[in-house]
């Protein structure tokens, strides 16, 4: 099989757990779940469904924080548009947000589904748990830079794999839903194969510029 993100060709998995394998990419260093294995549109949709994420629920906006406070610090409310992306079932950052006066869209395939939003261009974009989701990450972040204004910002938090985790206890890896596992090696290809002129990681903050 190939790299969903590269494109490169994946050679003997690092971790089997029948039916799922996963791969070690040597090019662009992502850690990619077999793609016969992927869930289908349902089972992934009714997977979100159990995610009872209640946006006025002070955990839920601290774990969020990361984000809503990064956005805070680089853009004013005014005058700035941005994009909740994959909001999900309870877009906390877009309520924690609103309620500081800043605008955004949301867009999530299967809870926000209307593509309008994303004929429009942004200050920043928020993609909180996600980015571990895409299918076809190489798509989704051309269209994510596609999207921005110049000067704008991707925010994104996802937890990422540092060699000195035990892959085969990690417990990121459980969820059937996430297929794709980021290093810092890919967040690096990955700027520099969509031309962004930053990268920032903060433990699960993940910011292009």
């Amino acid at each position: 099989m190939n790299c969903i993100l590269c494109n490169s060709r994946l050679l003997e998995p690092i971790h089997i757990e029948k039916p799922h394998r996963f791969y070690d990419c040597s090019c662009c260093g992502s850690i990619v779940r077999s793609p016969d294995t992927f869930p289908d549109d349902i089972l992934e949709k009714e997977r979100y469904e159990t995610h009872h994420n209640d946006v006025n629920d002070p955990r839920y906006q601290a774990f969020v924080s990361p984000i809503t406070l990064a956005v805070q610090a680089d853009f004013n409310p005014q005058n700035t548009l941005g994009l909740d992306f994959g909001a999900g079932t309870g877009p906390v950052i877009t309520k924690v947000l609103n309620d500081k006066g800043y605008q955004l869209n949301l867009y999530d395939p299967f809870f926000y589904p209307d593509k309008k939003v994303l004929h429009l261009h942004y200050d920043y974009i928020v993609c909180c748990e996600v980015i571990e989701h895409f299918h076809r990450p190489l798509k989704e972040f051309e269209l994510l830079k596609s999207l921005l204004k110049p000067g704008g910002k991707l925010y994104c938090m996802t937890d990422i794999f540092k060699i000195e985790k035990d892959f085969a206890n990690w417990y990121y890896k459980n969820d059937p839903t996430h297929v794709i596992f980021y290093t810092e090696k890919s967040l690096q290809w990955i700027q520099k194969k969509m031309g962004f002129n930053e990268l920032k990681i903060d433990k699960r903050l993940i910011i292009f510029s």
